[in-house]
């Protein structure tokens, strides 16, 4: 079957010197992006791992290396993640997103180089020599924002109905055959789309032992196997029942960040500094200004009538507390 599309729908994936978010980085990057209509495009970046503070390349770990095959010296003439990045804005803008297992580690890790991409440009405004360059990349990176994307994980839709990897997915959905080069971010890509078309051929009418069925659109999609409520990709700030951010973590674990920040705003602070991923000190920093500038309004605001009332009560009692 088909995808029912609206817009482009990119499946990607992602092989990285290793799995932490904060300080590992992109290797390869592959997308596979799917019109309405059909029509498929596919592109992959091999790409050189870079500490741009250090002005260095990232070492790829050895068991990452074991699993993907790609070495150091490997990538020694690759481009780094910053010199690709307006081509991969370009591929972001106006598409959801697809892809296997994405939602917990590849979304996260494309937008943590996307944020250091910021972070360095930030640091070049103030050379005048750089200051022109880095303020167009800035206005490159503004055009697509990751957290505002539709999200398919295939994953999450597989393991809901035949909890597997990837290879059995495929073999499963795909008419039992198997894919060559797997772990390669291409034809895992190329596998995920197959195994998302196949799911919906597989699903798209109840059964006797299985009344769920999948619909052919990629917001129903998304909501179906992108259930999580991460205000941050880290998880480190989730959505509370009534909407509000609430903390997962620490101390302050089951409070809402606004009350954090109401009792103790150097909470905020700490986050700034800690070792936390650049997208949730980015989070952490929206929330602290909306909350300033509410309480800014509020201070702002004339007094309501019921506000009025009151204190003329108070005043005519002749108490104030």
């Amino acid at each position: 079957m088909e995808l029912n599309l609206e817009r482009p729908l990119l499946f990607f994936d992602i092989e990285s010197t290793g799995l932490n978010i904060a300080t590992d980085g992109i290797i390869e990057l592959s997308f596979v992006k799917v019109f309405p209509g059909g029509e498929t495009r596919v592109k992959t970046w091999k790409i050189k791992p870079w500490d741009y503070a250090g002005r260095k390349q990232i070492p790829i770990n050895p068991q990452a290396s074991e699993v993907n095959g790609v070495k150091d010296e490997d990538l020694l003439d690759c481009p780094k993640f910053i010199e690709v990045l307006p081509e991969v804005i370009g591929w972001l803008e106006g598409s959801d997103l697809a892809g296997f297992n994405s939602a917990k580690f590849d979304l996260p890790l494309l937008a943590e180089e996307i944020e250091r991409v910021r972070a360095y440009c930030n640091t070049r405004l103030g050379d005048e020599k750089s200051r022109a360059k880095a303020q167009e990349m800035l206005e490159c990176i503004d055009k697509t924002d990751l957290h505002s994307c539709r999200m398919v994980d295939v994953q999450n839709i597989y393991h809901h109905f035949e909890p597997r990897n990837l290879r059995a997915a495929y073999r499963f959905y795909c008419g039992g055959r198997d894919f060559d080069n797997a772990h390669t971010a291409e034809a895992d890509t190329i596998a995920t789309y197959e195994v998302l078309k196949g799911q919906l051929d597989r699903y798209k009418e109840p059964t006797e032992y299985q009344q769920e069925v999948l619909s052919n659109d990629v917001e129903s999609l998304s909501k179906f196997s992108t259930r999580s409520r991460n205000v941050d990709f880290a998880g480190r700030l989730v959505e509370g029942d009534n909407g509000e951010a609430v903390i997962s973590f620490g101390k302050h674990k089951g409070r809402t960040a606004r009350d954090v920040w109401a009792s103790e705003p150097a909470y905020f602070a700490w986050i700034e500094g800690g070792e936390f991923t650049l997208d949730t000190k980015r989070q952490f920093a929206r929330l602290r200004e909306q909350f300033q500038a509410e309480r800014k309004a509020s201070l702002n605001r004339p007094a309501t009538e019921v506000e009025l009332q009151d204190l003329r009560s108070k005043f005519s009692s002749g108490k104030l507390f």
